[in-house]
């Protein structure tokens, strides 16, 4: 039987007591959702919806990396935007981090509100491969 193993990188936003950054488990890695916050101050960063999205990107590719896997091992992600109107910037810099094919399936929706009263939040689930770049 596979066992649950939690992932964490200080690379990343320190996480909550009531979740782990991400857990491995059975070949894959689910991470947790997350914001554009700087992992050295703790603070969202300044700026734009591209800006707290890159730093989102950047805080997954930290977690996945401590993983064993990479943007190139996702399969599925989960966007989370407070304002539609964010959609086509937030995908100009989904596409700095994910320029490669196949892409991985990815479900965007907007929420009412999203923690710390940032306007965008991203999950992941990646596969960890043997060998595999990182």
């Amino acid at each position: 039987m596979a066992q649950r193993e939690a992932v964490y990188t200080d690379k990343a936003p320190k996480p909550l007591p009531q979740f782990s950054q991400a857990i491995k488990y059975n070949g894959m890695v689910y991470c947790s959702g997350n914001i554009g916050m700087d992992p050295a101050t703790s603070k969202i960063v300044d700026g734009t919806v591209q800006d707290r999205t890159r730093q989102a990107l950047k805080n997954l590719s930290a977690i996945l990396q401590e993983a064993g896997s990479s943007f190139q091992n996702v399969v599925k992600l989960n966007i989370f935007l407070t304002d539609m109107q964010d959609f086509a910037p937030m995908n100009e810099v989904y596409d700095e981090f994910f320029a490669f094919q196949p892409k991985p399936c990815r479900t965007c929706v907007a929420v009412h509100q999203l923690p710390l009263g940032t306007d965008v939040e991203i999950e992941c689930t990646a596969a960890i491969l043997e060998g595999s770049k990182i």
